[in-house]
């Protein structure tokens, strides 16, 4: 589990690269070293999962069999249908977010949480106004609310190539974005692919998220859960009125749309964890001790006890 720091403005330069490098490329390299074994299985949530479909892809393209399998939770690999998150995303607007992160270097959390409360205005911004402030009723916290309150930056560099290159100009979908200066495509990722969308996401839509149906070129497991971009990921077993549709497309299988997938897959109680957990099992090597760090861990050592200062990072 990798949990990045929070940029500030020295981080500014950083770009997706740098993102592909230092937060994928590297934490595996650490990952396979640290566990001795051949193989990972990498999983990416939201811009987490364009990020590993990037690597991935880099990754088929050269040879580097590593990975076993990717699965992308609420994660686009195409962005011609990004839901109302393209009503905020245009040149101009751009062009005045990448104004506002000159000056400060980076996107503050505050700015990126207020987008993101827009595609939900009546959930997250009129009905907490009208009951905080007109009724008078305070809200009773829990932990899912607390977690999205827990803001993070974007660096300015990173943020603008990701709102130009994928949201604007599509590249990653239409074969244009480049690695080590090779352009890269989703079909080259070589490893079965565990993808999940959720009913009722305002910021990655489910059939922008089944998109990757068209440019995937191995198996395909593809879930559609109820919740939204966060509730639907957290729906651990025993959560109450939780359901899920799951269905398995082989490379060689024809395309169905949306639709068609929906129709003909039927709905199941519970949540789709505990198929994630046996997909992955089927693709695993038999359970092994956890290692200790030590000697044998080479480079890496442990920093401190989990789960690490950044917490404590503002």
């Amino acid at each position: 589990m990798i949990s990045w720091k929070n940029p500030d403005v020295g981080d500014r330069d950083l770009s997706m690269e740098d993102y592909r490098k230092l937060g994928v490329m590297d934490a595996m390299d650490a990952v396979l070293a640290i566990s001795h074994a051949p193989k990972l299985h990498a999983v990416g949530y939201c811009l987490g999962g364009t990020l590993l479909s990037i690597a991935a892809a880099a990754m088929g393209r050269d040879g580097d069999e590593r990975l076993a399998s990717t699965s992308f939770l609420a994660a686009q690999v195409d962005f011609t249908e990004a839901g109302q998150l393209q009503l905020f995303i245009n040149d101009s607007e751009v062009t005045l977010i990448e104004d506002m992160m000159e000056q400060q270097g980076y996107l503050s959390s505050d700015q990126m949480a207020g987008a993101f409360a827009m595609l939900r205005a009546r959930d997250l911004i009129w009905a907490p106004i009208i009951q905080n402030y007109l009724l008078g009723k305070r809200s009773e916290p829990f932990d899912l609310m607390a977690w999205n309150a827990d803001g993070t930056r974007m660096p300015a560099r990173m943020h603008s190539e990701y709102l130009r290159k994928l949201i604007l100009n599509n590249d990653l979908a239409e074969g244009r974005y480049r690695v080590d200066g090779k352009a890269i495509a989703v079909s080259d990722i070589c490893a079965p692919i565990f993808a999940v969308g959720t009913e009722d996401d305002h910021v990655a839509p489910w059939r922008s998220v089944y998109k990757l149906h068209l440019f995937a070129d191995t198996d395909v497991t593809f879930v559609l859960t109820s919740g939204g971009h966060n509730a639907g990921i957290v729906s651990e077993p025993g959560h109450r009125g939780r359901h899920f549709r799951i269905a398995d497309t082989k490379a060689t299988t024809p395309y169905r749309d949306p639709d068609e997938w929906l129709a003909s897959n039927a709905l199941e109680e519970g949540t789709w964890w505990k198929d994630f957990a046996i997909w992955l099992a089927a693709r695993s090597g038999e359970p092994i001790s956890l290692p200790q760090m030590g000697a044998k861990s080479g480079a890496y050592k442990a920093l401190c006890d989990a789960p690490g200062i950044y917490v404590m990072q503002r």
